[in-house]
């Protein structure tokens, strides 16, 4: 029976060592507070760091520790030493993907022993997931400190289904760009059958990277990667609501609410809940409340603004001035408005228990939420919930994830002061009727997506994912049928080998002048066509003049510009067929009308044909603008024989009644061949396919639909099994 396997930095537990003993409490944290409920009633494996670094840990101590953890919290440890913390968790993820992931592009540091200690440690959860993981176990993992999980896990488990979530934003590619190891982190992510984001905003970011990175286009927000699709998705995070909204009775919440409402009176209560970080924006609330005052003197010992901010990386130089200028702020503040009887500023620098929490919250009028970015934010539901009597209102930053579910409450910009003045205003004078329909809104939607619901829905998506192929049913990996593709030909007495040659074997580049064929890819063509019992053929869309410059000295057959020439070998060039090209100034005079348009796009006229190249183009302009001119030659062509042929990041126009399959037909008319092979990589390589007869062995290069009975993954994969036909028939030529 499969099982769910939960892997995140933290564990829901932490374990501290107090002299000789080990005490065991739950984590602080929106994603531990979150998910721990849905842990427990899943009966799932947790995977992540107990908080003690393993300096301080005896061997002993760590079986010991892993055995209370696993019996009685269903959870599994990951240790990793003092210095290994200091360079992942302190230096790559919180000096460099925090501030990046954030928006602070000032703050962020690139570091290679970090990046190197953010490998290891990676590497380390994958070493205790692959300790208990079996094929058919589903995996979850979590943010931003494992983004190379993923890939690690589908290297050795290709089958298992991988969930990936992000807990906080992610950025514009503007940004994520700046990352030096940007193809890897988006690489390791890509292991997941499934990746969850707070929003949609994140899910078009990340897309957008993908395809302007790593070239990867997407379909209804599915991602064709290798032989995989990938699912990416907006899972906005829960909370457990009935934990908030209960009525509690024990002696500990009592008591709070008495002193908290004993203190407020009359007063009307502002609540900010937040941990030390400068992505919350702390300073700016505090001048915020400074300019409400200033705004609205009215409220001058009428209001309080309490401020609970819980410790985080205090050692940090960064973050102990930030509490600095916090408590200056408040000073200030306190100096400026108080009174005998009145302190407009109470500031908490310590974490409170959930429910000390939920006691603030139900007497907090307004609840105050302006981070600069964060992913989601689950205070603000949190206080929703919280609120049973439905009063109190949420003023909230619309750079917060959480905003975007919660648009009846009153949303601002968390760098406009005034702004957020008027906002605290709004929310204390809407009338109480309002506040209640805006109250019961929000709590239907919370309680119809618990944090339970949540996980729930992304798992369920995670399972019920099809595993879609690549291709249409019955397209197989060559790697399965290779040794019986190599009999085949060493049995055969004549044998035909077709090959298309961008993209098939050789890499794309963004100048087609720049991909001339290397030495060892000219050795292994010559080593083909000097097989007594092979006949070999390149079947290219490039010009007769590049062909014969960069392979027409090889023992092999010329097939150029999709068919229409042909150089058989020893021989001339020859038309397959007589064309005219009156046409091509007036189509050459509309793509140059957008390729000026499109930078990086540019012009390439053959004898017959014309194309438009736009591989350097920016993807998300040539997505608006390919259908549009397609429309225009389409609408130019329509009276002519003449076709628009959408290659590989290439528009081309070209007289339909020539391509690949006419020219290849006439070539195997002059023989019998009793082994056929042809590869290519895009749509013009299908008429090829489509013309051959039934036996012979199709290879479709790279993924797409196709004719072709069989793929590789890449050209290099299609050069490796030349190499091994070659080989077969005598010693294999070196192709490093």
């Amino acid at each position: 029976m499969s099982k769910l396997i939960i892997v995140s930095n933290r564990l829901p537990v932490t374990v501290d060592k107090q002299e000789e003993d080990f005490v065991y409490q739950k984590s602080l944290g929106g994603l531990a507070t979150g998910l721990k409920s849905y842990h427990e009633k899943a009966d799932s494996l947790w995977i992540g760091w107990p908080g003690i670094v393993d300096n301080d840990l005896k061997e002993q101590d760590k079986e010991n520790i892993r055995e209370k953890l696993e019996s009685e919290y269903g959870c599994l440890p990951v240790y990793f030493s003092a210095e290994e913390k200091e360079n992942y968790y302190d230096g790559f993820c919180n000096n460099t993907l925090w501030p990046l992931f954030h928006y602070f592009a000032n703050k962020v540091e690139f570091n290679t022993n970090t990046w190197e200690a953010y490998k290891q440690v990676n590497e380390k959860f994958f070493n205790m997931v692959d300790e208990v993981m079996e094929e058919n176990d589903q995996v979850w993992v979590h943010d931003y400190q494992l983004m190379l999980l993923p890939r690690l896990i589908r290297e050795k488990y290709p089958q298992a289904r991988i969930g990936f979530f992000l807990h906080i934003p992610f950025p514009s590619n503007e940004l994520f760009r700046l990352m030096i190891w940007r193809e890897e982190i988006l690489e390791g992510v890509l292991g997941s059958d499934l990746v969850g984001f707070h929003t949609f905003d994140y899910v078009r970011h990340f897309l957008s990277s993908t395809r302007r990175l790593l070239g990867l286009d997407n379909h209804l927000n599915t991602l064709h990667y290798g032989e995989r699709n990938i699912r990416v998705d907006a899972f906005p995070m829960g909370i457990d609501y009935e934990k908030f909204n209960r009525e509690y009775t024990d002696t500990e919440y009592l008591e709070e609410m008495k002193v908290i409402r004993d203190s407020k009176g009359e007063m009307k209560l502002i609540l900010s809940v937040d941990r030390l970080d400068y992505t919350k924006g702390i300073p700016d609330r505090l001048k915020a409340f400074d300019a409400f005052l200033q705004l609205y003197p009215e409220y001058v010992g009428k209001v309080r603004f309490i401020l609970i901010v819980a410790p985080s990386r205090e050692k940090v130089d960064s973050y102990e001035k930030l509490k600095r200028d916090i408590e200056e702020l408040v000073g200030n503040i306190n100096g400026k408005y108080s009174t005998v009887n009145w302190v407009p500023v109470w500031f908490y620098f310590k974490p409170f228990s959930q429910k000390s929490l939920i006691a603030f919250y139900r007497n907090a009028d307004v609840l105050l939420v302006t981070p600069l970015r964060d992913g989601m934010n689950l205070v603000a539901k949190e206080y929703a919930a919280s609120r049973r009597d439905h009063e109190g209102m949420i003023v909230i930053s619309e750079t917060a994830g959480a905003a975007s579910e919660l648009g009846e409450s009153i949303r601002v910009n968390p760098r406009d002061m005034a702004a957020i003045a008027r906002g605290l205003y709004k929310a204390l004078e809407i009338p109480r009727e309002e506040k209640h329909v805006i109250n019961q809104i929000i709590h239907q939607r919370l309680r119809r997506y618990s944090v339970d619901i949540w996980a729930s829905d992304f798992l369920t998506s995670l399972q019920n994912l099809e595993n879609t192929p690549a291709f249409k049913k019955g397209v197989v990996n060559i790697d399965q049928h290779e040794e019986t593709l190599i009999n085949e030909y060493q049995q055969a007495n004549k044998s035909m080998i077709l090959l298309d040659y961008d993209g098939t074997l050789v890499g794309f580049t963004s100048i087609p002048d720049q991909a001339k064929p290397d030495p060892s890819l000219k050795k292994l063509l010559s080593d083909l066509g000097n097989e007594s019992q092979n006949t070999l053929a390149i079947v290219s869309g490039r010009d007769r003049q590049t062909l014969e410059k960069w392979l027409g000295d090889l023992p092999l057959h010329l097939v150029a510009s999709h068919g229409l020439w042909v150089k058989k070998q020893g021989n001339d060039w020859k038309m397959t067929m007589v064309l005219e090209d009156q046409w091509k100034p007036a189509v050459n005079e509309v793509l140059q009308l957008y390729s000026d348009r499109m930078a990086g796009s540019f012009i390439e006229e053959k004898d017959y044909s014309v194309a438009l190249h736009y591989r350097k183009c920016d993807p998300d302009l040539v997505g608006g603008k390919l259908s549009e001119i397609k429309d225009a030659l389409l609408t130019m062509v329509q009276s002519m024989s003449l076709g628009v042929l959408e290659g590989n990041k290439v528009l081309e126009v070209k007289d339909v009644r020539v391509n690949k399959g006419m020219a290849v037909t006439n070539l195997m008319k002059e023989g019998s061949y009793d082994f056929i092979l042809a590869a290519g990589d895009d749509t013009t390589d299908e008429d090829l396919f489509a013309a051959l007869p039934s036996e012979a062995h199709t290879i479709k290069v790279g993924f797409g639909n196709t004719r072709a009975a069989y793929y590789v993954n890449d050209w290099k994969a299609m050069r490796s099994l030349l190499r091994k036909l070659e080989g077969s028939n005598g010693d294999a030529g070196d192709d490093k």
